[in-house]
Order: C-alpha cells, then sequence, then structure tokens
C-alpha cells in the first residue's frame, strides 16, 4: 500500500459496520441482496456484510476516508490480470460483470467507490480516485477501469470528469435483485507515468 496522509486511512476490522454500509451503497442495494441468498436460519444478512467486509479489512488493502469520526467514504480495488476468467460455471447475474472484467485485462479495477450520503459533494470520491491512479501506478499498471450502473448519473458525471470513457455494456441480470439499473457500462481511463491522462 501506498503512504496515505489524513484524512485517509487503512481500513481495520472496526470500520466492518460502515464499510457494509458503503459497499451496499456503491452496488445500490446489491450486496444486501447477496448476503441475504448467504443468510441462513434467520441469520442477519447486515451480520454477513459486516463479517465478509470485516474479513476483508484485514487484507489492508482498502482506503478509508475518516476526518476523525469513523470511515465516511472507501475505496477499494484490485488488479485484472491478462487471463480473462471464465463464466460458464458462474451464477447468471455475475456473468455479465465478469464479462466487463474480462475486457480490461491489465488495469487497476475500482470495485468500490462509495460515500456516505451526508458527505458527498466535498471531493472524496475524486481524492480516492486520485490514490486509486497512484496505487496502480505503483504496482506498474497503466490503466484504469470500473464499472458504473446506467442509471448512476453523479457516478458516470464523477468519471467522465477524471478521464474516464465508456467502452461497453451489458445488460443487467437481476435474478431477485429489486432495481432500476438496466445496463452495467464499463469505463477505462488510460494513465501516463508521470501523472493524469
Amino acid at each position: 500500500m501506498i503512504p496515505l496522509l489524513p484524512p485517509l486511512r487503512v481500513a481495520t476490522p472496526s470500520d466492518a459496520a460502515a464499510l457494509a454500509d458503503l459497499v451496499n451503497f456503491a452496488g445500490d442495494g446489491l450486496p444486501l441482496h447477496l448476503w441475504a441468498c448467504m443468510a441462513e436460519n434467520g441469520q442477519d444478512p447486515w451480520a454477513i456484510g459486516r463479517a465478509r467486509q470485516a474479513e476483508k479489512a484485514e487484507d489492508g488493502q482498502i482506503v478509508v476516508v475518516d476526518e476523525g469520526g469513523g470511515a465516511i467514504a472507501v475505496l477499494m480495488g484490485y488488479g485484472i490480470g491478462t487471463d480473462p476468467v471464465p463464466t460458464d460455471d458462474m451464477p447468471a447475474m455475475f456473468v455479465p460483470l465478469q464479462e466487463l472484467e474480462n475486457l480490461a485485462p491489465e488495469s487497476c479495477y475500482v470495485n468500490v467507490l462509495a460515500t456516505y450520503p451526508d458527505h458527498r459533494g466535498k471531493g472524496h470520491g475524486t481524492r480516492l480516485l486520485g490514490i486509486a491512479e497512484e496505487i496502480a501506478r505503483d504496482e506498474g499498471l497503466s490503466r484504469m477501469s470500473i464499472i458504473v450502473a446506467d442509471d448512476n448519473d453523479g457516478g458516470r458525471r464523477l468519471y467522465e470528469r477524471t478521464g474516464y470513457r465508456e467502452i461497453a455494456a451489458r445488460d443487467v441480470v437481476c435474478d431477485g435483485w429489486k432495481t432500476a439499473t438496466k445496463r452495467w457500462i464499463l469505463m477505462i481511463k488510460e494513465l501516463d507515468r508521470a501523472g493524469d491522462a
């Protein structure tokens, strides 16, 4: 992980509740739908989400914005390799997402970028996208990728404003998830070595 200065820091397992909230915001309720599908014997889906986020935080790869009262914004991502991931045995709702990821080999994929609603409009998303680019360069990657819902107008404007361009799209497979989203859109930003493309 690259060095971070306040209000940025690496998430810890104690951030699990905020991370679950933020992941669910980013996914427009899809994460909660998946956690509910995983729940057994009356188990609380949020408890599953918090446990999963606590486990992910242990890897030390999640960046949060914390102005002193806990995590208010989050960045999660990973590098996409060169080989496409097969979709043959994948649940149908994940196939279009994976197909789009497969179109962005050797990129730094921004998997989650979210801010609590009452902290939006303060530049946290732009700041975190900049950190994602620093991480990408540090890992030797020369482009960024992100998948955004077609009805996420604010997110699309942010990504376009910071240099991302639409590359491809796939239809959403709802499989029980209640959403207005119709299409997933893959956006990519090419990076240069010195700074923003």
